[in-house]
C-alpha cells in the first residue's frame, strides 16, 4: 500500500471564531501535545515517499509558538512546505511580529472575509469585534506591502449589504494602496458549499432573482477572480434543475485518489478532505487504530459516506433528499456532497 503523496492536516488548536458558513464545522477547541505531529508524520510515513503535514486546518497560526509549528511542519514533511494565503486576522492584530513574520516567508496575498457591515460581518463570525479586527488587518497588510484579497460568503440574508463592501473597497482605496506597491487588489463572493455550519443556511441560500441584487463592479470582480463569463457560471443552478439531472444518473462514485488529504481532529478521528468532517465520513481514529488500517478503510471505501457513494446510485440518494421544486443554487459537485451527507445522517437516525 503506497501513495504518491499523503497531506496530513491536524486541527490541534481549534479556532478564536465561531463562523456560521464554515464548511469545517464549529467544534470546541483542542489542545494537543507539539510531540503529536512528529508521532503521527511517523505513522503515515512508510506509506508515501511525499508525506505533507500541517498542525491546523481551521485556524492557521492560531497558538503563540505558530513559528515554531511552521518548522516542525517543513522538517516533518518531504518538501518544503509554503505558507497558504489563509492568514489569521486574529493574530494579525494582536502579534505586531506575525505580519513580519509572514512577509519573511515571502507571502504576497492573504485572504480575508467579511459578510457586509459590522453588525452582519461580527454575527457571521460569531464574535463581536471581528469586523473592526478584519479592517485593521487589511491596513497592517498593505502597510507590509502582502495584498488583501476579500472573499464575502452570500446569502438572502446579507446580500443587500453588498453595497457596504462596494463603498469600503472604494473609500479605503484599494486599488490604489495595492497598485503602489506593485500588488493587484481582489475580491470575490460566493455561496460556498452547503455542508458543515453553511449546511444551516440552506434554507436562505440564493436563488436566480438575487443575481440582480448583486453590484456590477463586484460582480465583475467575481468574474475576473473564478475566470467566468457569467455569474450564473459561479453560482450553479437551481436544485430544481440538478434534482431533475440526477435523478435519471444510475452512476455510483469512488472518492479515492492517490494523493489523499486528511483531516485529524483534536480526538484523532480521521477524516478524507471531502466535505466536513463527519461521523459518517471517519476512517478512524489514531489512537485506537493504525494508521495502516486507516489507510485500508480509505482504500477501501468502508467509512459509511464512501461505502454509500460507491453502492447507492446517485439517482436513489437524490431521490430521497432533494428538493425537485426548489429553486436554490447549487454547483453540482457541491450538490452531490450536500445529497450525500443528508443522505447518510438520515440512514444513522
Amino acid at each position: 500500500m503506497k501513495f504518491n503523496e499523503i497531506t496530513l492536516c491536524l486541527d490541534m488548536y481549534g479556532c478564536p471564531n465561531r463562523c456560521k458558513h464554515c464548511w469545517l464545522g464549529v467544534t470546541s477547541n483542542g489542545n494537543m501535545p507539539v510531540s503529536e505531529l512528529t508521532d503521527i508524520a511517523e505513522q503515515f510515513r512508510p506509506f508515501t515517499d511525499s508525506l505533507q503535514i500541517y498542525d491546523w486546518y481551521r485556524e492557521p497560526d492560531y497558538r503563540d509558538n505558530y513559528r515554531e509549528l511552521f518548522e516542525l511542519c517543513s522538517r516533518l514533511s518531504d518538501k518544503p512546505i509554503k505558507h497558504f494565503e489563509l492568514v489569521s486576522f486574529w493574530r494579525l492584530v494582536r502579534d505586531e511580529e506575525y505580519v513580519k513574520w509572514l512577509s519573511s516567508l515571502g507571502l504576497k496575498t492573504a485572504q480575508l472575509t467579511l459578510f457586509g457591515d459590522e453588525e452582519a460581518t461580527d454575527f457571521y463570525v460569531g464574535r463581536k469585534g471581528a469586523y473592526k479586527e478584519i479592517l485593521r488587518s487589511v491596513d497592517i497588510l498593505i502597510e507590509n506591502k502582502i495584498t488583501p484579497r476579500i472573499q464575502t460568503f452570500v446569502n438572502k440574508n446579507n446580500i443587500d449589504g453588498l453595497s457596504h463592501i462596494e463603498e469600503l473597497i472604494e473609500r479605503h482605496d484599494l486599488y490604489n494602496r495595492c497598485k503602489s506597491f506593485g500588488g493587484e487588489f481582489s475580491f470575490f463572493l460566493h455561496q460556498g458549499s452547503c455542508d458543515g455550519e453553511n449546511e444551516k443556511l440552506y434554507d436562505v441560500r440564493l436563488t436566480p432573482e438575487d443575481m440582480a441584487k448583486i453590484p456590477p463592479s463586484l460582480e465583475a470582480c467575481t468574474l475576473r477572480h473564478f475566470g467566468k463569463n457569467n455569474i450564473a457560471e459561479v453560482f450553479g443552478q437551481t436544485e430544481q434543475s440538478l434534482y431533475n439531472e440526477l435523478v435519471t444518473d444510475n452512476s455510483t462514485a469512488d472518492i479515492v485518489n492517490g494523493s489523499p488529504v486528511f483531516y485529524i481532529d483534536k480526538d484523532f478521528n480521521v477524516y478524507p478532505n471531502i466535505t466536513a468532517p463527519a461521523a459518517h465520513w471517519c476512517l478512524g481514529n489514531l489512537k485506537e487504530q493504525s494508521a495502516e488500517d486507516v489507510l485500508r478503510t480509505y482504500l477501501e471505501n468502508k467509512s459509511s459516506a464512501q461505502h454509500t457513494r460507491m453502492t447507492v446510485p446517485i439517482c436513489d440518494i437524490v431521490r430521497v433528499c432533494g428538493d425537485k421544486d426548489s429553486l436554490r443554487l447549487f454547483g453540482r459537485g457541491d450538490y452531490i456532497d450536500f445529497m450525500l451527507n443528508k443522505f447518510c445522517r438520515g440512514r444513522t437516525l
